[in-house]
């Protein structure tokens, strides 16, 4: 979606937190096209718990959001449906904080988004995350998994899911989703 930047203060690359550190990369944009190509209901489901955590506020995180879809719209390519968490099991905001149904690893994003839009259970689901927790909502939701194995995101990975395919690149989870892979060819990467 878009490119990680440092956290001050744990080092670790996350999503920005301002909207002017804001950075699609293009093979981001290429990836979105492909599958926009081939009609594809396209859903976004993101942890966003730096404003539970007192990192920053509900609406700079709007605002980073709000930049991200600007720059997809930019280049003629839209959502179908969006969705965030911004809950946290441990939280410093109160209205923030505790468990919630739709904080992945949960796969209360994804069914709702198949409800809301009339998804029938025959339609192929594919989820393609950077996380372990991306898998596992994606497996709970009875998707095909994707793990795009980003260097920047490998602290959100501890090798404990099995996810169906493993890839270098969005843009190759998007070729996968695109020729309708079920399962990985000998030596995929």
């Amino acid at each position: 979606m878009n490119r990680p930047v440092a956290d001050r203060a744990s080092g670790k690359h996350e999503s920005p937190y301002r909207a002017a550190d804001v950075v699609v990369p293009a093979e981001a944009l290429e990836a979105v096209s492909r599958l926009k190509s081939v009609g594809a209901v396209l859903v976004v489901v993101s942890n966003q718990p730096a404003a539970a955590k007192g990192t920053t506020t509900l609406t700079a995180l709007a605002e980073v959001n709000d930049a991200i879809v600007a720059a997809y719209a930019n280049e003629g390519l839209a959502f179908d449906r969006i969705m965030y968490c911004h809950h946290h099991p441990d939280g410093v905001d109160p209205d923030l904080t505790g468990p919630c149904d739709c904080r992945k690893p949960s796969p209360g994003m994804l069914v709702r988004a198949i409800t809301e839009l009339g998804i029938p259970d025959d339609v192929e689901r594919w989820m393609i995350g950077d996380s372990d927790v991306d898998i596992e909502a994606g497996c709970a939701a009875g998707a095909t998994t994707i793990l795009v194995e980003e260097p920047l995101s490998d602290h959100r990975r501890m090798g404990n899911v099995n996810p169906d395919h493993r890839v270098g690149s969005v843009l190759f989870a998007a070729e996968l989703v695109v020729a309708g892979v079920r399962h990985p060819s000998p030596g995929e990467t």
